[in-house]
């Protein structure tokens, strides 16, 4: 059975590594539009948790923040 919700970014709740993320609220929000054009059709939770656990210096580039001077750093 499939089962398909809609929730947004601040409210998802990751897991393993990619709870260890320190993007804000804003960044968040500003994200979530990024991947809804990458996922027009949707993603599953479990790709949208490892986008966030292995492409965190993807997601920072994204949003025009230098990974290893401002994100590594936060």
């Amino acid at each position: 059975m499939k089962i398909t919700t809609e929730l947004n970014l601040q409210t998802f709740e990751f897991w393993s590594g990619a709870k260890d993320h320190s993007f804000t609220h804003g960044e968040l929000k500003e994200l979530e539009f990024q991947l809804e054009d990458l996922f027009p059709d949707g993603a599953t939770d479990t790709q949208i948790n490892d986008i966030f656990w292995f492409e965190t210096e993807m997601l920072s580039e994204w949003l025009g923040i230098d990974f290893e001077e401002d994100y590594l750093n936060r």
